[in-house]
């Protein structure tokens, strides 16, 4: 049994956002960041100071996870990002409201004594009895997952603990997020503040020249360490103290919907029962009996649950093998209830939930051959398009010549052109994808014609079986995709506003297409009537392109459209990325990442120069010992993770991989994990830092085929101890050529 908690994210918009840029405006994102760990960046909106993103995301989180915070930023090219504000929920205020948080909430001042992370190892006790003056004893062992506060991606701790008006002071450890002090501090315990006396232990970033950065505390009340007389853990450090920003409510507000679910995931025997059950009231209709169960899931799922009803049986249909059979299931009872064809499968009903679920799992890889070229060449070429007289901007369409403006007139004639260019390209690439198209979408959509030509066998109803099809494969896949290509995967970011503009009218284009009605659209839109004669054309093509669809399990090429189909659903995860290997050598000083096309597949991780060149390099996926995240200090990037694998000889090899943002390290992360997630020879520890002169740059251990466990530097604690005996037998001697500074530069040069 696990537990876990499931956090649904939307982030929707912003409105109200402060100028950050000389423009008089700004270019806002978001980092959301779960007890202070990014685990997502929004795409930057540029030139706006009411940003709309609209980005989902679902996020399987651990059950102790205190805050999901949520940052807005603007980017700037030439400096370092400007920070406008944030809004945090803890998790609290999400499990009081299980049906979700959705509403506007404003942006506060970011402080940075609030921004603590982290845990620290005490042990307090109180000593002595009877007569015997008592005495506190706070011993500070060691501390993890501390805040970075220094350019080098790591701090340099030190403890601070404060009892009754006296102060002492540990240690600094150098460029450690995980510090070890083994030092004890003691205080003579003043009985008369035994009700209202406190034990103060902070944690601060040693700077040499400027202030020393805040990085959080924990207070102990001296009463209740009488009673127990000695205490020992971990604790959480918090922030030094809740200030209400005078800037509240004046740095803009977030749209947010939240919802967050606790869950308990018990083996795979406890879910078979339901499986079966699932299962057998599918192919009951095999056998001719109506499937009640399904039906009754069908009937009693509210709208609200709908999606996430509809992702879990697909996904679970899909894992039995009989998701052909459950939509078929779901087709017939729509069918059932539909009397008007106009209204087909037009519903947010739970047969057009699941099958939309189903074709952006099967068919994502498909939808990126498919869409891929027209997308990029529509960003590539930032062209002016415009149809619409009401929307027409003559300045951003610019001059046609030296001396001669453009006219209202020209600007429709080349848009007009542009587009009919666009869609022509994008038909050519559908009529071809049918040969490409997995068979498993060819399959069902099959069954989907079938089943509305038995419904509507009427010659008046001759084009509602077509109508079906393109309801899922225009309206709910290929159109969506065209209107937001980074929600798809197929872009990096979003489109600027005039992109934006071009793939909305491309998309309504291809709207009107699988509508298979022009009159309709051209009363609505009068201003799309120009391009009426490329969407009847594109009709008739469409037409012949889903006839050869529904029949390809009949095509003689059978076996290459089966060959094609389990080459696409092998391959995992593929995209460019800076990679550098290590094999039986220290890391070089310069930077060592080179640019490679990686792709991640059923068996292998491979890489090379380009995406359709020859493969260059191999690992077996089984040889993977360990896949983590390397600390930002050492390649100066907070994206950079590791893959830990063996040879044949036994020799341990590093490969690190350079992400371009967090969205992507963790893309690669997960779907890395879950393709080893078999292997038996995985390591229990490893160094989240690189083997840089001749040591481990996360605990300076010298060893190179040992591992450390990130949390246990043992070898960097006996390093510092070494040191500081150094240094005592220096001031001991009294050797007057050393100097105090000296001795400094002496810590700094052993330290690196």
């Amino acid at each position: 049994m696990a537990k876990r908690s499931t956090l649904f994210i939307r982030i929707v918009e912003g409105k109200n956002l402060p100028i950050k840029d000389i423009t008089g405006s700004s270019d806002p994102y978001c980092i959301v960041k779960i007890d202070n760990e990014a685990i997502i960046r929004t795409a930057t909106i540029w030139k706006t100071l009411s940003p709309f993103w609209g980005e989902e995301y679902t996020v399987h989180l651990p059950p102790y996870f205190r805050t999901v915070s949520f940052y807005v930023l603007d980017e700037d090219s030439l400096s370092r990002d400007d920070v406008i504000g944030k809004v945090s929920i803890s998790k609290e205020v999400l499990t009081a409201k299980p049906q979700g948080v959705d509403g506007w909430m404003n942006l506060t001042e970011i402080d940075p004594d609030e921004e603590v992370q982290g845990e620290i190892h005490l042990q307090i006790s109180v000593l002595g009895d009877g007569d015997i003056p008592r005495k506190l004893c706070c011993q500070v062992l060691e501390a993890r997952d501390l805040a970075k506060k220094d350019r080098n991606g790591a701090s340099d701790p030190f403890v601070r603990v404060r009892y009754n008006g006296k102060t002492y002071e540990s240690a600094v450890v150098k460029k450690s997020c995980y510090p070890r002090w083994n030092e004890s501090f003691e205080f003579e315990l003043d009985e008369t503040l035994a009700d209202t006396g406190l034990l103060s232990v902070e944690v601060w970033d040693w700077d040499l020249v400027s202030r020393n950065d805040f990085l959080g505390k924990v207070l102990f009340n001296i009463n209740k360490l009488q009673s127990a007389q000695q205490e020992e853990g971990w604790f959480r450090l918090g922030p030094d103290k809740s200030k209400h920003s005078e800037y509240e409510g004046t740095l803009g507000s977030l749209r947010l919907q939240l919802r967050l679910r606790d869950e308990v995931v018990l083996t795979s025997s406890h879910y078979k029962p339901l499986t079966e059950l699932l299962s057998q009231s599918v192919g009951s209709q095999l056998n001719g009996n109506w499937p009640d169960f399904i039906m009754l899931i069908d009937e009693t799922t509210t709208a609200e649950s709908r999606q996430e009803v509809a992702n879990n049986l697909v996904k679970l249909f899909l894992g039995q093998g009989l998701v052909k059979e459950f939509l078929d299931v779901l087709f017939k009872l729509e069918l059932e209830k539909t009397t008007e064809p106009n209204t087909l499968f037009r519903s947010n009903s739970l047969a057009s939930k699941s099958m939309e679920s189903f074709l952006k799992v099967a068919g994502m890889q498909y939808l990126h051959r498919l869409l891929g070229p027209i997308i990029n060449r529509i960003f590539e070429e930032k062209k002016y398009v415009e149809l619409d007289p009401s929307k027409l901007e003559l300045k951003e369409a610019g001059c046609a010549g030296l001396h001669r403006q453009q006219t209202e007139s020209d600007i429709i004639q080349q848009s007009s052109s542009l587009l009919q260019s666009y869609l022509s390209e994008l038909l050519t690439s559908i009529l071809q994808s049918a040969s490409y198209c997995p068979l498993l979408i060819c399959q069902v959509f099959h069954q989907l014609y079938l089943r509305v030509q038995e419904r509507f066998s009427d010659p008046e109803y001759r084009k509602v079986k077509f109508i079906a099809v393109t309801s899922f494969l225009c309206l709910r896949f290929i159109s969506p995709a065209i209107m937001s290509p980074k929600l798809f995967h197929l872009r990096e970011k979003h489109a600027d506003a005039r992109t934006s503009r071009t793939l909305l009218l491309l998309a309504k284009a291809v709207q009107t297409i699988g509508n298979m009605d022009t009159l309709a659209c051209c009363s609505k839109e009068p201003w799309m009537v120009c391009l009426q004669p490329a969407i009847q054309q594109g009709i008739t093509q469409l037409k012949d392109f889903i006839t050869k669809l529904v029949s390809c399990h009949e095509s003689e090429d059978l076996e290459l459209q089966t060959r094609m189909s389990l080459q696409c659903g092998t391959m995992e995860k593929e995209g460019f990325l800076f990679l550098h290997r290590t094999k039986g050598k220290c890391m070089p000083m310069t930077s060592p990442f080179k640019k490679y096309y990686v792709t991640l597949s059923k068996d292998t991780l491979s890489y090379s120069r380009t995406q359709h060149s020859k493969k260059s390099s191999f690992i077996s996926l089984p040889k993977i010992r360990a896949v983590e995240k390397v600390e930002e200090k050492c390649f100066g990037s907070a994206n950079v993770m590791q893959i830990i694998s063996s040879e044949d000889s036994g020799q341990q090899e590093t490969l690190y991989l350079d992400c371009k943002s967090v969205n992507e390290l963790n893309h690669w992360l997960s779907a890395l994990r879950k393709a080893c997630s078999h292997n038996t020879n995985t390591m229990s520890c490893y160094h989240p830092g690189i083997y840089k002169a001749d040591r481990w740059s996360c605990c300076h251990q010298k060893e190179k085929s040992g591992t450390a466990n990130i949390r246990s530097s043992d070898s960097f604690w006996a390093f510092f101890k070494q040191f500081f005996s150094f240094f005592l037998s220096l001031m001991f001697k009294k050797a007057t050529f050393v100097t105090v500074k000296t001795v400094i530069l002496l810590s700094i040069i052993n330290l690196k």
